[in-house]
């Protein structure tokens, strides 16, 4: 095992199934995605597992809870992270994994509910 890469288990939420097993040199967080064996995966969830050994409690491995998706090509970044979809949108989610409640497959760009927000940290 390289010393950067955390061993991780891919876990389909629904139906509920391993995946399977994998390394990674990267910490996924909630709203990313992942390719694993040719699909695409938004991650859900993902919860640390500790083991005991000399005294300590040391991260063992990674179980990453994901969902079946397609990467979204509207994206924005709002304070620092991306958000799927148009965020000047009044009805956008601000959200890694839902676009908004009235379109939430998009697109945005021809949406008739489109209504620029009243925030404008966009």
């Amino acid at each position: 095992m390289e010393p950067d890469s955390l061993p991780t288990e891919v876990i389909q939420t629904h139906p509920r199934r391993t995946l399977g097993k994998l390394q990674l040199d990267w910490t996924p967080q909630p709203g990313n995605y992942l390719d694993f064996e040719g699909k695409t995966y938004a991650v859900l969830e993902r919860r640390h597992r500790y083991q005991f050994k000399s005294g300590r409690y040391r991260l063992h491995n990674i179980a990453l809870y994901v969902q079946s998706a397609q990467r979204p090509a509207e994206k924005t970044l709002v304070a620092g992270r991306w958000v799927i979809g148009d965020a000047s949108c009044k009805y956008n989610a601000h959200s890694e994994i839902l676009r908004c409640a009235v379109n939430p497959h998009g697109p945005c760009e021809s949406c008739h509910f489109y209504e620029i927000s009243d925030h404008s940290e966009f």
